[in-house]
């Protein structure tokens, strides 16, 4: 099956979430009776209360013969590592931009970020529907951030879908109001690349992200990035000092709709969820035991804020108050 690993990001609050709740009902993630509540992929309390996205989340569907691996990616610059880690697993993005607001802080970030790791990009410009939008201030302005982050000329040569994600529709035309997100999931198709992978290598895969489960333990997230892995198989973790942890895959996932299904084996390109392994951390590789070591490429920015703790190296130190220390 053909394989398309995508991530939607852009700042908080543009509708990055209600567009995803569109793409999986047109592809029938949903069943006709079942009750479906809006923003989907918002899992948490704080997440459904302001309406935000705070962790990254994996949503998976088929359209056209296709396997589309979507990661919906948080907005707001706090959550900024999360972004990363998500890019990590992909080799497309739509970049989500509001119709009336334009682009903000967080849609240069996201962007910049997108570009350095050479992912594809589709702008999509959201919300034309609403009474205030400014579609062609707001593609001149998505222009000029293009031309000032991107490093090369075809970084700058993007396709622009207009769309109402809360409405359920999509255009390639301003003037033209869409039917449905059938351009949308067509342009993932069409202009998205495969995931660049070696099938024939030997396995390995980095660990974008993790999760726990009561019943299984740990779990490493990240996408297959070469060979294949299958369940009960023998694989090592290689840590950041190059250390080698030995375990066995005692339960391997995917991302299948909103949930995940257990398989018995895994290739190239998919995203996988392994479990079996005590204590993953982010960046780590899983590799096959007797394969060389694969570098770690997978650095996430260091905090724009930090605070050091340490004894007062005041003038004043020790010469008033009660502490003095």
């Amino acid at each position: 099956m053909n394989i398309r690993n995508l991530a939607i990001i852009a700042h908080v609050d543009h509708g990055k979430t209600t567009l995803i709740d569109g793409l999986l009902g047109q592809a029938g993630v949903f069943s006709q009776h079942r009750e479906v509540s809006d923003r989907v992929m918002d899992s948490g309390d704080l997440e459904k209360e302001r309406g935000i996205t705070i962790t990254a989340k994996n949503a998976a569907f088929t359209w056209k013969d296709s396997l589309i691996n979507v990661v919906d990616t948080p907005g707001h610059a706090d959550f900024g590592s999360e972004v990363e880690r998500a890019l990590f697993m992909v080799d497309g993005a739509f970049l989500l931009v509001d119709a009336a607001e334009g682009p903000l802080p967080q849609t240069r970030f996201v962007l910049n970020k997108a570009l350095q790791q050479g992912i594809r990009l589709a702008v999509v410009i959201n919300k034309v529907d609403r009474p205030d939008a400014r579609i062609q201030e707001v593609e001149e302005q998505v222009l000029e951030l293009f031309y000032d982050l991107a490093s090369d000329e075809e970084q700058v040569n993007y396709p622009t879908v207009y769309a109402s994600a809360k409405e359920g529709w999509a255009s390639m035309d301003p003037k033209k109001r869409g039917q449905n997100l059938s351009p949308l999931l067509d342009l993932i198709i069409d202009h998205m690349p495969s995931p660049r992978v070696q099938q024939e290598a030997p396995f390995h895969m980095l660990v974008a992200d993790r999760r726990y489960d009561s019943f299984v333990g740990h779990i490493a997230v990240g996408r297959v990035e070469a060979g294949s892995i299958q369940e009960g198989q023998q694989m090592q973790l290689v840590g950041a000092s190059n250390e080698t942890k030995p375990f066995a895959v005692s339960a391997l996932q995917q991302i299948w709709g909103l949930s995940t299904k257990r398989v018995k084996e895994l290739s190239a390109g998919n995203i996988a969820l392994v479990a079996g392994v005590e204590n993953p951390q982010i960046g780590d590789v899983i590799q096959v035991c007797d394969g060389p070591h694969i570098a770690r490429s997978l650095h996430v920015d260091p905090p724009a804020v930090s605070v050091r703790v340490s004894v007062n190296t005041c003038p004043l130190a020790g010469r008033e108050g009660t502490y003095l220390t």
